[in-house]
């Protein structure tokens, strides 16, 4: 069954979202109503959640074109028959579509836009926020950016000018007044505040002007929906509409841990009473858990009295009140449904570690929740029962699923139970299967789940594939080891060729590939066959995507033994250096170097990335040995060591040496960002600022957005020695090229380029954002950025011409570079500062244009900031 087939039986959902529908109709429009009122209970909200690819999202979509009186209303569902108008709005809060809480709320209006009403209270605070938060940009050009303006048109800009204009006139401001926002707002809050008669229309909203003369941040805007809800309770019956806001893949909006996005939508929830929420999700809402006291701001049974799960919810039928559970289980479902299964005296009969095997054996399955409960019983009548007895399979589950497959779709059904995600041609070439009717008629079956934004759109509901994996079904048809061996040889090539024959610079295609192929070679022990490009096409664009595939039947976890294990591993490693201590690092990519398991290329790929971590660790000598044996050998990387080995003379002082080798480089080992680490430590700021730029400009020719960001934050951080508004917007790039990628280095020279941004100001913030790095990069085992950040202070310190805490800086800098790495740091703090270098420690830096030369260029940028800060702007 697919996604759509899935409606055949949400006649349910739609009889539950049109009679909640109609009670939320009925409490608004009765007496006493009243949508100011902050603290009687919300009931204006159901929840639909239920395990991914379930359809969830297609249930959403349905319910938006039934409230809409569309013609996309399955049959099945009876016409909604409400008298008041329904405006529907839907907003997809999935990652991938990139949403926000500042679009949240603009959907929100932009589909009341459709009213033809300017709503005056929220038009105003909302112009007064985009003006402050988006200075400079038309809210009519980032809603045809964002696709909004094409969904919804572009009548909401003119609205809130007409709303400009009509309270500009009621206050008699001149009529050129009527676009500056400030002055309309402080007029307006002061005539609120007198209670003049020409402003009563909107003196009636009691906490419009407290709202307009708060900070107009992010957290001034979600509470602007009260003033949408007052605006909506102001309209005559026959000229409003009944706002229905369908907020979908709500798992998105964050975990059980980080509630922030959480916290900001159950605010619009709370002050938008007079407005009915559907929402979409995996896991149960828990706002109705007294719990949650202190992360969200309403909380318990008596805020949410319909989100209260007061039952043991059925696999066919919907919870209690108003959450509704769709299809298999969630995690947490799972543990609360077998916590309250068998219970003596209020108490789970089934302890808390069995029942977290049995959940996560069941993959939300209700039917092998029911199995694992008779197992329990069956078992605890001759002693008590243990995880290990419930961590099993169920061969019955098995059984029930092919039955009524046919041989083929049997067929099928095993080789795609190899792969975490698959479409139809993948499946028929891992079956080995010359036509595709059989794949097209399994993923018909309600066990294979959709995935509509992933590489592949299929896969295999997750406690059916690893009971096909594990368990011996004992069917007529069942597989020998060969035959396991021979699919999973196809399915590995079929990968490859997806790979080669993709688009180019498919990033997703190429992580799905290596993921899924990866596991297969580890596995099966194949031979790396394409991994071995696919793997320096990863390495490449440095992103670092999370690699490792989880360990399956028949590997053992942590050993090496063949070619596939040690690939594995040294991917993991790159991609976990960013989370993990340098030294970690070392140490997995050293283990792997001793096996000899990797072919030379890739031998040379694990040993250049050990000698790069050497390298941030401080251990010079060790990382120029490993970059010397790989730019030796010329193979792919040869560049990058030989960029690596111009990195070890600029940290050594020799910065003429570093200075040819980098001029030798190219782009293949990143010759002009090169030249800019060379430059900025000569002070050559503007110097340094150029070859950044250039960097950038052939990272974006050549497609690699990791070298492209890594440049653009260098960039930011020279240009912040010498104009700190430039640097501001450099910075804002930075961080722009960086979303979406995994680079700790790079993060914490933005952060140090930040703290050089502000040097000279006031107060102790750059001191104590200057302590956070110091830990942080102290936990990575970063050298570098502990440098910068003593170089950053220096800089401020200087410029606040606080010698005391200038010579604190060159202590610390001493101490860092004992092993003659970044020595010359020292040397940039003092002349920064105007003091003399030691006599009887002279510097080892060898600069290009001279010590004198790079004592001026450095004492001057102190002065000019200095001067920055005094000038009256």
């Amino acid at each position: 069954m697919n996604t759509d087939e899935a409606f055949t039986n949400r006649q349910t959902q739609w009889e539950a979202t049109a009679a909640a529908l109609a009670e939320h109709l009925a409490h608004i429009t009765a007496p006493g109503f009243d949508v100011e009122d902050l603290e009687a209970p919300r009931n204006n909200v159901i929840h639909f959640h239920g395990v991914g690819g379930i359809g969830k999202t297609t249930l959403s979509r349905k319910l938006e074109a039934a409230l809409a009186g569309g013609e996309q209303r399955p049959a099945q569902w009876d016409a909604p028959s409400f008298r008041r108008q329904i405006l529907p709005v839907r907003i997809d809060l999935a990652r991938t579509a990139g949403t926000d809480f500042e679009q949240v709320v603009l959907t929100i209006r932009l589909a009341l836009a459709r009213l033809g009403r300017p709503l005056p209270a929220f038009d105003l605070a909302l112009r007064r926020y985009w003006e402050h938060t988006h200075p400079g940009e038309p809210l009519e050009e980032y809603l045809r950016r964002g696709g909004l303006a094409s969904k919804f048109g572009q009548a909401l800009p003119q609205q809130m000018q007409s709303a400009m204009s009509d309270v500009a006139q009621a206050l008699l401001l001149p009529g050129t007044v009527g676009a500056v926002i400030g002055q309309v707002t402080g007029s307006l809050v002061r005539a609120l505040r007198e209670r003049r008669q020409t402003v009563r229309a909107l003196a009636g909203c009691a906490r419009l002007a407290d709202l307009l003369e708060a900070e107009p941040d992010l957290e001034a805007l979600s509470f602007y929906p009260h003033l949408l809800a007052w605006e909506l309770a102001q309209l005559p019956s026959d000229k409003g509409a009944i706002p229905v806001v369908l907020l979908d893949t709500f798992e998105d909006v964050g975990d059980r841990v980080h509630r922030d996005f959480e916290r900001l939508l159950q605010r619009v929830v709370w002050l938008m009473p007079n407005t009915f929420f559907v929402i979409t999700g995996r896991s149960r809402l828990q706002w109705a858990e007294e719990t949650l006291q202190g992360q969200l701001d309403w909380t318990g049974p008596d805020a949410w009295p319909g989100l209260v799960s007061s039952a043991v919810p059925s696999s066919r039928t919907p919870a209690a009140g108003r959450q509704v559970l769709v299809g298999d289980f969630a995690p947490e479902d799972c543990d609360d449904y077998l916590a309250r299964r068998l219970s003596r005296d209020r108490q789970p009969l089934i302890g808390a570690d069995i029942r977290a095997v049995i959940t996560a054996r069941s993959h939300g399955l209700p039917l092998h929740l029911d199995l694992a409960v008779m197992r329990f019983l069956e078992i605890r009548r001759t002693r008590v029962p243990q995880p290990a007895d419930l961590d099993v399979a169920f061969p019955a589950l098995i059984s029930r699923t092919v039955r009524d497959l046919t041989p083929d779709e049997r067929h099928v059904l095993r080789a795609v139970s190899l792969l975490d995600s698959f479409d139809v041609v993948l499946a028929t070439r891992a079956a080995g299967m010359a036509h595709e009717a059989a794949a097209l008629r399994l993923i018909e079956r309600p066990f294979i789940r959709e995935h509509p934004f992933g590489v592949w759109p299929y896969y295999l509901h997750g406690l059916i594939c690893s009971t096909l994996r594990t368990t011996d079904d004992q069917a007529d048809d069942r597989w020998s080891t060969r035959d396991w061996e021979q699919t999973a040889a196809r399915a590995f090539e079929a990968l490859g060729e997806q790979w080669r024959n993709g688009p180019a610079r498919d990033r997703l295609l190429l992580i799905g590939c290596l993921r899924q192929g990866l596991r297969l070679a580890r596995d099966f022990r194949l031979d790396l066959g394409w991994l071995a490009d696919a793997a320096w096409s990863y390495v490449g664009d440095s992103v670092w995507e999370p690699l490792a595939p989880p360990t399956g039947p028949g590997s053992s976890e942590g050993t090496l033994e063949t070619a596939a294990d040690a690939l594995v591993e040294v991917l993991s490693a790159l991609a976990r250096r960013q989370h993990e201590h340098r030294e970690r690092t070392v140490a997995r990519l050293a283990a792997v170097t001793a096996t000899g398991l990797l072919p030379a290329e890739l031998h040379e790929m694990a040993v250049y990335y050990r000698a790069k971590a050497e390298r941030d660790l401080g251990r010079s000598d060790a990382s120029r040995s490993g970059m010397q044996l790989v730019a030796d050998g010329g193979g792919r990387l040869a560049p990058a060591a030989s960029r690596g080995l111009a990195h070890l003379a600029r940290l050594a002082g020799d910065f003429p040496t570093a200075l040819h080798v980098a001029r030798t480089l190219g782009w293949a080992g990143r010759q002009h960002r090169i030249e800019g680490d060379v430059w900025w430590v000569q002070g050559d700021m503007q110097r340094a600022a150029t070859a950044y730029e250039v960097a950038r400009a052939e990272a974006e020719q050549h497609g690699v957005a990791g070298e492209r960001a890594t440049s653009q934050a260098q960039r930011a951080w020279s240009l912040a020695f010498t104009d700190p508004d430039v640097a501001a917007d450099e910075l804002d790039l930075a961080q722009q090229l960086l979303g979406g990628l995994d680079l700790r280095a790079t993060t914490f020279t933005t952060q140090i380029a930040a703290l050089v941004r502000d040097a000279g100001s006031s107060g102790p913030d750059v001191d104590d954002r200057a302590r956070v790095l110091r830990a942080e990069a102290e936990v990575s085992g970063i050298a570098t950025a502990l440098v910068l950040v003593e170089l950053a202070l220096g800089f401020h310190h200087a410029v606040r011409d606080d010698r005391e805490r200038v010579e604190t800086v060159l202590a610390r800098l001493r101490e860092l570079t004992r092993g003659g790495d970044y020595a010359y740091y020292t040397d940039i703090v003092s002349f920064m500062a105007g003091l003399p270098l030691p006599a009887e420690a002279p510097s080892p830096a060898q600069w290009i244009g001279g010590a004198q030369t790079t004592r001026r260029c450095w004492r001057d940028l102190v002065i000019a900031r200095r001067d920055h800060l005094h000038t009256p702007r």
